[in-house]
């Protein structure tokens, strides 16, 4: 067994581990990643990282659980604030798609880990509590009630923004095929996203 597994770095080696599998894990996935590649990047043998981590598995999970313990408390930041539901949408669809964009293996380690552990996700993958949707839920109501959107429940509107952001990275592979781009055309489509999710969803919700 590896000598620890938390979910954040603690000594420099930890470190360099941590955000040399932190690269390796995002251009490549956890398939695509070798444990060799990431004691490379690292600057140390393969040895020691098996001694900080037993398996690719537990350093996958262990730099997916850090990234999604620091990205919630930006998304809940913008999901619980009290500015208009329009600039929220804005700013949630901007943080959602950049946070994404930087760790583009955690939407297929949540799926992973919803498949695997259905019952405990919740408490095994996040760890701390999550954004509360009620402010947003309460401004999407008052919107209606003043005529300024369509009536929509809120918990639909929220489904649909998150979805609209997450398809493109979770089926990034089968879309560079379809449309047809390079890496470099899909980096610019994906931030592209942040624009036209927007517009899209305000004017969805156009009486």
């Amino acid at each position: 067994m590896g000598k620890k597994e938390s979910q954040q770095p603690g000594d420099s080696t930890e470190q360099k581990i941590f955000d040399a599998a932190h690269e390796v894990f995002t251009q490549k996935g956890m398939d695509g990643a070798k444990m060799q590649e990431i004691a490379d990047r690292a600057g140390i043998n393969k040895a020691l990282l098996h001694y900080y981590y037993r398996s690719k598995e537990k350093l996958y999970e262990t730099v997916a659980r850090a990234i999604i313990g620091k990205a919630l408390p930006a998304l809940r930041q913008v999901i619980e604030s009290e500015v208009p539901l329009e600039e929220k949408i804005r700013g949630f669809v901007e943080t959602y798609i950049d946070i994404i964009s930087r760790n583009t293996f955690i939407p297929l380690f949540i799926i992973s880990e919803i498949n695997k552990h259905p019952d405990r996700f919740i408490d095994s993958v996040f760890p701390q509590e999550l954004p509360k949707p009620e402010v947003f839920f309460r401004q999407v109501e008052a919107e209606i009630a003043a005529g300024r959107i369509r009536p929509i429940k809120p918990q639909h509107l929220i489904v649909n923004i998150v979805s609209l952001c997450i398809f493109p990275f979770v089926g990034k592979p089968m879309m560079r095929i379809l449309l047809g781009m390079s890496m470099g055309e899909m980096r610019m489509f994906l931030e592209e996203r942040k624009f036209e999710v927007t517009n899209f969803v305000l004017a969805s919700l156009r009486p």
